[in-house]
């Protein structure tokens, strides 16, 4: 971008001698607005980057201490093993004590896989979405421990519409050919606005008209060859801004599109115990 914009600049200055002023002043100040936008992208690329590499840092962070609180159950066993050969009259109670350390221990090590897993997930997320976020096309962030792409509804939808521009049917589409090969993973579609009352003939209010962009972009989803069963939709309308409503910039960023990566609780300790008091239907 930048080498491009020096390859513009070079033309303004040969093309100065020949043209006017006042169309010199325009080639100026449309070079500046280009210059202004890459600036603003890759702010925006750093900050997304930046938020990811600190959720990384915190799984990391929390492996240590499962690797840690690892070492000391293990330890712990050994320490009852020596034990159990000198209180042989108490063999019931110390073998009970044991059976317990080495479940924690299995449990332990269970989170601190799936800590490694976690890792790897967002890693290689990441890597998928680098073109697309470099593109300023997307973001990839970590909310409430779950990973989100977010793309802003403004390049998506004209204004107080559900239906997506050339553009955004693009977007969705390169963006589901990354998702769909990610296996074993479902997503869900949530719909955001900002506060400005929506009042048309067609949406009575924001949920109405955050829910159908949702529901558009699962089913150009659906259409680029995600499977239905992997998808689902959900509205949030105006009720959970990413940035304060009081600015233009704030609204733009409440008004998006996230798709979410839905976690498999079912391999969290203690899902199958769950299941049976449910009363889980295969």
């Amino acid at each position: 971008m930048k080498k491009n914009l020096t390859f513009a600049v070079a033309a303004i200055v040969l093309l100065a001698g020949c043209v006017t002023k006042g169309t010199y002043n325009e080639l100026k100040d449309e070079y500046q607005g280009y210059r202004d936008q890459a600036e603003e992208r890759e702010r925006t690329n750093q900050a997304a980057i930046s938020d990811l590499e600190k959720a990384l840092a915190d799984e990391h962070t929390r492996y240590d201490q499962l690797a840690a609180e690892q070492a000391r159950l293990e330890s712990r066993i050994e320490a009852l093993n020596a034990e159990k050969a000198k209180l042989l009259t108490d063999k019931k109670g110390l073998q009970a004590a044991e059976a317990e350390m080495r479940e924690a221990l299995n449990e332990m090590m269970q989170r601190k896989a799936q800590a490694e897993a976690r890792i790897a997930e967002y890693t290689n997320l990441l890597q998928r979405f680098k073109a697309l976020i470099d593109a300023g096309k997307l973001t990839v962030k970590i909310i409430d421990g779950q990973m989100v792409v977010q793309l802003a509804t403004d390049v998506l939808f004209a204004s107080g519409s559900a239906d997506l521009s050339r553009g955004g049917k693009d977007a969705i589409t390169e963006v589901t050919t990354i998702l769909a090969s990610i296996p074993d993973r479902s997503f869900q579609v949530a719909g955001h606005t900002d506060n400005v009352p929506i009042h048309s003939s067609r949406y009575r209010s924001n949920w109405e008209l955050a829910f159908d962009r949702a529901i558009t972009v699962v089913r150009t989803m659906m259409d680029g060859g995600m499977p239905s069963p992997r998808i689902s939709a959900t509205s949030y309308g105006e009720f959970r801004p990413t940035a304060s409503n009081d600015t233009d910039e704030g609204k733009a960023r409440n008004r998006r599109i996230e798709i979410i990566v839905v976690p498999d609780l079912s391999k969290l300790p203690g899902a199958e115990e769950l299941e049976k008091l449910g009363g889980h239907e295969s």
